[in-house]
């Protein structure tokens, strides 16, 4: 699946510059694909662009919507360009901070703006390629929009706690409910076009230079989203709706007590009886948004750790099997020779390594935990790398390297680091010291986050998997993607043939 060498960057959309408080798909999206052109770069990796929502901290993994696109991403400066806002309308923009994102300040006032620009477009009448729009989200978009609208009126996401006949989506509600919140309704489906169209024009600009776009598909859906309440029988949830067990890991790397995500997991017999219908179509939207797809926690399709509803931890969880080689057999068949790359990280058992290679999926080495352990047997040591994986410095779930290396790695670490090195790393240079490694791996493709290329520290830690919120919230400066850290990227790419 993985043609050739080649390398490429780790960058959330949100995570861009820009003058109103969190990256989108504007003008500075535009810049980056032009640092990524001039350093050589072949790939762009972005986390899901779904609908968040500030009850789950604005988390990417834990939406709104497994179709819906993030509002926060829609550019203003570009619905400026297309005569839906004008300049007077920006000019109250708050002073947002540069470095983070502060979504409590942010996300009502961009509301607002997309509420103007909704007025403008509907005084203009529909554009061509709106039917098209309309056709083509046919599968998700009306359940979306009343989701959302239902939602404001009764003042809650908690669906479960809504009347009996809205939470039970008895036709005859719904059909109300329909009418009397169609304009709210018509709003959202305006803010969904807008997303994609303006995501389109990226993805074209992407094409021109020679740019493939990753994306990533968390394995599971929001407790409180669109998709568990408008397909309640996918789900092992109770008679109200309320989730009998939920998901999460084990302890492991990243917490003590394990990860409790408090997703509804899946009513596997029940999927296979409908030939996986919602995930294959939940994928399909997903290859057509991207060149490559990430299953997050992808051992989850083979075994996953169900947890019985009101824990407080995942400690007292346990193994459940799914039927992750029908799934993925339903997948091929459906979708030949679709680019997926299996996150393979965490307790990978034999079951889960034989998945992924009786499929040829690409999976994932993380040079972080390269250093534990036994050299001989770690599969994320640089020599034990394989050509079919994509290599890594850390993922969106780690410390920065330059934090991981002053804060968490032990001793023994740094020995067999350096062992590996062939001199002694440094606090200022372990980042390129990494990168050099990622380069140089047999591994096909080297995915470096950005925050390593820019040598930055904990603080520019964008997620940490045991906590709930404070994440997603880190933005690189303006100028740091420049000409001098383009120039040292291509020479790097050059030199270990990814160029």
């Amino acid at each position: 699946m993985l043609k050739k060498r080649a390398s490429g960057v780790l960058l959330h959309v949100t995570s861009l510059p820009g003058r109103y408080g969190v990256g989108d798909l504007g003008p500075a999206a535009y810049a980056f694909l032009d640092f990524l052109n001039a350093g050589g770069q072949n790939y762009w990796q972005v986390l899901p662009l779904n609908a968040t929502l500030g009850a789950t901290g604005h988390s990417p993994y834990n939406a709104l919507s497994a179709f819906a696109g993030n509002a926060l991403l829609i550019s203003p400066e570009l619905l400026c360009r297309d005569g839906l806002l004008t300049e007077d309308n920006l000019r109250d923009a708050p002073a947002f901070p540069r470095a983070t994102t502060q979504y409590g300040r942010v996300y009502p006032w961009r509301r607002r703006l997309l509420h103007t620009a909704f007025k403008q477009f509907a005084k203009r009448g529909e554009p061509e390629d709106y039917q098209g729009f309309l056709r083509d989200s046919h599968f998700w978009l009306d359940d979306y929009t009343l989701f959302v609208a239902l939602s404001e009126e009764f003042a809650t996401i908690q669906w479960h706690t809504w009347p009996a006949e809205y939470r039970d989506r008895r036709p005859a509600a719904l059909r109300a409910a329909r009418g009397r919140l169609r304009q709210r309704m018509d709003e959202e489906v305006f803010i969904q076009y807008v997303f994609a169209r303006q995501y389109s024009d990226l993805r074209a600009a992407c094409r021109d230079r020679g740019i493939l776009l990753i994306g990533d598909i968390p394995i599971y859906v929001a407790r409180h989203s669109a998709d568990v309440w408008a397909h309640r029988r996918l789900f092992k949830l109770d008679g109200h709706g309320k989730p009998t067990s939920v998901a999460g890991v084990p302890p492991d790397y990243f917490s003590r007590t394990g990860q409790l995500w408090g997703n509804p997991v899946y009513d596997w017999e029940y999927l296979a009886g409908t030939d996986f219908a919602w995930p294959m179509e939940r994928i399909g939207h997903n290859l057509r948004l991207f060149d490559f797809v990430r299953i997050d926690h992808f051992r989850g399709l083979v075994a996953y750790w169900e947890v019985p509803a009101g824990h407080k931890t995942a400690q007292r969880g346990r193994w459940v099997q799914a039927p992750g080689h029908e799934f993925l057999s339903t997948l091929f068949r459906r979708f030949p020779f679709a680019p997926v790359l299996a996150e393979d990280l965490g307790h990978i058992t034999p079951d889960v390594r034989e998945a992924i290679a009786r499929f040829g999926l690409p999976g994932m080495r993380v040079l972080q935990f390269g250093f534990d352990g036994d050299p001989a047997r770690n599969p994320h040591c640089p020599h034990n790398h394989v050509e079919n994986c994509v290599v890594y410095t850390g993922t969106h779930d780690n410390n920065t390297t330059r934090g991981w290396f002053a804060a968490e790695a032990r001793t023994e670490q740094k020995r067999r680091l350096a062992d590996c090195l062939g001199h002694k790393p440094t606090a200022t240079n372990i980042h390129w010291d990494l990168i050099r490694l990622a380069m140089a791996s047999i591994g096909k493709v080297a995915i470096i986050p950005m925050q390593d290329l820019l040598g930055l520290g904990a603080e520019a830690r964008i997620n940490y998997p045991s906590k709930a919120q404070g994440n997603w919230r880190w933005r690189m400066l303006p100028g740091a993607a420049g000409p001098r850290l383009a120039e040292r990227l291509t020479r790097l790419v050059e030199i270990h043939g990814r160029a």
